[in-house]
């Protein structure tokens, strides 16, 4: 079992930059592949960002270039910065942990909200 837990979220205006992270408990050490999915009011839970357990990362196309997850496998901490923030950015942002791929999502967290005012 892992259990994950979000923090840093926040109000920003447009522009602004917020930095989430999530701390993995439990076996942490057997998770390939942690994530961040975002999900605005009435819209359906979308992937933002993924980082595998080789180091390879992935972003969705709206955020690279703004957006960086980083991995403390030490601290079992999964991280993400975020600059240039859009309004489209708010939401509510979940960290996810996949045991073997990046694919599947076996654990959530309870989510931080994110907040971008104009």
């Amino acid at each position: 079992q892992v259990q994950l837990a979000e923090s840093g979220g926040g109000s920003v205006q447009v522009g602004g930059s917020l930095r989430l992270s999530c701390a993995a408990s439990g076996s942490p050490k057997t998770i390939y592949c942690l994530s961040w999915f975002r999900q605005a009011p009435g819209r359906e839970r979308e992937w933002v960002a993924s980082h595998k357990a080789h180091g390879k990362t992935d972003y969705k196309d709206s955020v690279k270039g703004r957006f960086a997850i980083s991995r403390d496998n030490g601290r079992n901490t999964v991280s993400l910065q975020m600059n240039r923030l859009k309004s489209e950015d708010a939401g509510v942002y979940y960290c996810a942990a996949g045991v073997r791929t990046c694919g599947v999502s076996d654990y959530w967290g309870q989510g931080t909200q994110v907040t971008v005012s104009s």
